[in-house]
């Protein structure tokens, strides 16, 4: 019998690291608060309390595979190094005057985010390459000599270079980073030609500006964090979920951090595909909602949708364009500000509002007893009964229903009494989600009625059914191991890299060989960074196409990895489906072009079991009656508890009821139903009428 080795999974978020272990007897999970000092210290508190769970020690650990948010807070909060920028001459305000899109057209007095590096601290050089990397204008080396001489007299911990149609032709920024290396040492040095080498220099410049602006912090706490796990006999290696929903190495990590921007919710997405393939589903809505934030997702044929930008910290109220968008693999979702510890308030109009600010885990919700005094959508579901307060995380933090009232007293002004505020408050934060989730499915082309929804994390089994009610969803999974899905996540994704190339190409003028050689060079960087493996390996192709004169392109996934002259014909197809999808019609006669490439290679993992629907024929036997309030029918009524070790495979239960677990809670509500599956999920489903 083969011996099943000791995994660890950890995911960092705002307010809880959630540790998943699998170990020979199944699979042992931990749920702590965040430390935000010292986040290891939180992850070696799980990996004890999880190994102590499962019967093993932590020196069996064979491997150790890590996500954390601490990139995304670091660029939120600007708790970065102090950071210098080398760009062309004439190009150093790029960064500062952003595109001409304005995310909120009417705000006369629109404030826009302040870049990373301030103006003083961007430095220029006489340089310049043509768009096809041809050198106009060569670099000065006495000019070099100059700019390196005052980032020394600057102090500065780390320098970002991006110069103009640096993609096409590397040398001068490479020369550059050679000249900062030799006379500084000690200064982390991030060069756009390598950590993200397409087209539009906005992007671009943001993008190696966040990850110099972060690798000394990383890299640091990455450090800590290998030592700390060797520290406690804990000698695995350690693997980072990136964003893209692939691991690396800690030391490919360490070099390129803003990779990681998303790794978190990426693993939450891998964890949600492989349930939608197991239970057959086509169209699955990935629902992840945790104490800060709720992440939305789609996943179709058994795979997250993936993009090569994202825009992080988002200054005005979340909204689309208000941000620092950053051109890496990512997988793609909308992510909002609604979590267990998002802080209700009440606006000048009287009208409750809820988010995007969070009491995260220090102090966290009022009801946590950690000084914390606002009204949170945590208190405000203990206060409809939705929480046990006696067995909140397995009973590791009481809560107190006196503390979250006399938080939910300041939403007064509204004119409501405790429980009408908390209903406000938990429909507030369900609508913003309902309309993330309905605005995210229409931007795709799609009609969010055909999903079925997959929930985890510590809130969305709370608030999943309530949600489906809103957007007309008829079925719900709430897989086995909800409150710590995107750990187990961790667990079930493939060793991954995504190369990506800027390299322009007119169909009608398709350049086979420039292209096949640029696909060449871009595979070889991916298995350098994937290294040796006895894995399959998998590759995906993904060109990023529009019509000549338009100013934005879409994603199409290729089925082949190198192009002839007879190819071009299905790869025009494959764009006007790809451009259909999205938009309903094509545009004959107008030529299409390919602006950037991306290619990705992954190691097989194995198929999940496939899993055969129960019926739901059986009562569970270990029920209790308690009062909940049901958002659906807007009232209190008298629930069913039942812990979910009782829905056992063909065990059914009717809404309105509550099924409890250490690290969520599943709702149901009276418009549901929910019976046990052989996989251990919960399936819940629309009654009629």
């Amino acid at each position: 019998m083969t011996q099943i080795p000791l995994r660890v999974g950890v995911d960092i978020g705002g307010t809880f690291t959630d540790v998943a272990l699998t170990h020979p007897g199944g699979l042992a999970s931990a749920k702590v608060l965040t430390d935000y000092t010292r986040p290891e210290d939180a992850i070696l508190d799980g990996i004890h309390r999880a190994c102590a769970s499962a019967g093993v020690a932590p020196s069996g650990i064979a491997q150790v595979i890590h996500g954390t948010t601490l990139v995304t807070n670091a660029l939120i909060q600007r708790r970065g190094a102090k950071t210098a920028f080398i760009t062309t001459e004439g190009f150093r305000d790029v960064v500062e005057m952003r595109s001409e899109n304005r995310f909120e057209q009417y705000d006369l007095n629109l404030q826009l985010p302040k870049p990373l590096v301030p103006r003083k601290d961007r430095f220029t050089l006489a340089e310049r390459l043509d768009a096809d990397g041809n050198v106009l204008l060569p670099l000065d080396p006495a000019e070099l000599a100059q700019v390196v001489d005052r980032i020394r007299k600057g102090g500065y911990q780390a320098v970002a270079v991006g110069f103009l149609h640096s993609y096409a032709n590397p040398a001068h920024e490479r020369q550059v980073g050679a000249a900062l290396q030799e006379a500084l040492p000690g200064v982390s040095v991030s060069l756009s030609s390598t950590i993200s080498p397409l087209m539009r220099e906005f992007e671009r410049f943001n993008t190696v500006i966040a990850n110099a602006y972060v690798q000394p912090q990383v890299a640091a706490y990455l450090g800590r964090l290998v030592d700390r796990l060797a520290g406690e006999g804990i000698a695995a290696p350690v693997y980072m979920l990136h964003s893209g929903g692939g691991l690396i190495s800690v030391e490919t990590a360490a070099e390129q951090p803003v990779r990681l921007l998303e790794s978190g919710p990426a693993g939450g997405a891998i964890f949600a595909a492989e349930l939608a393939r197991a239970h057959g589903i086509d169209r699955a809505l990935s629902f992840d909602m945790g104490g800060t934030t709720a992440k939305i997702c789609l996943i179709e044929d058994g795979r997250p949708k993936t993009a090569n930008t994202f825009e992080v910290a988002r200054t005005y109220r979340f909204k689309k364009g208000s941000g620092m968008p950053v051109s890496t693999p990512v997988v793609e979702m909308v992510e909002i500000g609604a979590g267990g510890g998002s802080i209700a308030s009440v606006d000048a109009m009287g009208r409750i509002q809820v988010g995007p600010a969070s009491a995260g885990s220090e102090p966290g919700p009022a009801c946590y007893q950690r000084g914390g005094t606002d009204p949170t959508v945590t208190d405000a579901n203990l206060m409809l009964g939705r929480l046990d307060p006696r067995d909140f995380a397995g009973g590791a933090i009481p809560l107190s229903p006196d503390l979250s009232a006399t938080a939910m007293e300041q939403l007064a002004p509204s004119g409501l009494s405790g429980t009408e505020a908390a209903f406000g408050v938990t429909e507030m934060v369900d609508e913003n989600m309902a309309n993330a989730a309905r605005v995210h499915t229409v931007e795709n082309g799609r009609d969010i009625e055909s999903f079925t929804m997959v929930a985890f994390g510590g809130g969305a089994p709370l608030h999943a059914c309530r949600q489906c009610e809103k957007l007309g969803i008829t079925a719900l999974l709430i897989p086995p191991g909800a409150g710590v899905g995107s750990a187990i996540g961790f667990l079930k994704a493939p060793f991954s890299y995504e190369a990506t190339r800027g390299l322009f190409q007119r169909l009608d003028r398709f350049d086979c060989a420039t292209v096949n050689a640029t696909l060449e060079e871009m595979e070889e960087e991916a298995r350098g960074f994937l290294g040796d493996t006895s894995a399959p390996v998998t590759t995906r192709l993904t060109a990023f196409m529009r019509y000549a004169g338009q100013g934005w392109e879409i994603p199409v996934v290729l089925d082949q990895t190198r192009f002839a002259d007879g190819d071009l014909p299905a790869l025009r197809r494959a764009f006007e489906t790809a451009y259909r999808q999205l938009f309903g019609r094509i545009i004959e006669d107008l030529a299409a072009e390919v602006t950037n490439w991306s290619l990705v290679l992954a190691t097989q993992t194995p198929d999940p079991a496939p899993v055969t629907r129960a019926p739901g024929t059986a009562a569970p036997r270990d029920t209790r009656k308690r009062k909940l309030f049901d958002a659906g029918l807007r009232k209190e009524v008298e629930a069913t508890e039942v812990p979910r070790s009782a829905m056992t495979p063909g065990t059914r239960i009717d809404g309105p009821a509550v099924i409890t677990e250490a690290e969520t809670t599943t709702i149901v509500t009276a418009a549901f139903t929910a019976i046990g599956q052989p996989d251990g999920a919960l399936l819940l489903t629309r009654k009629e009428g």
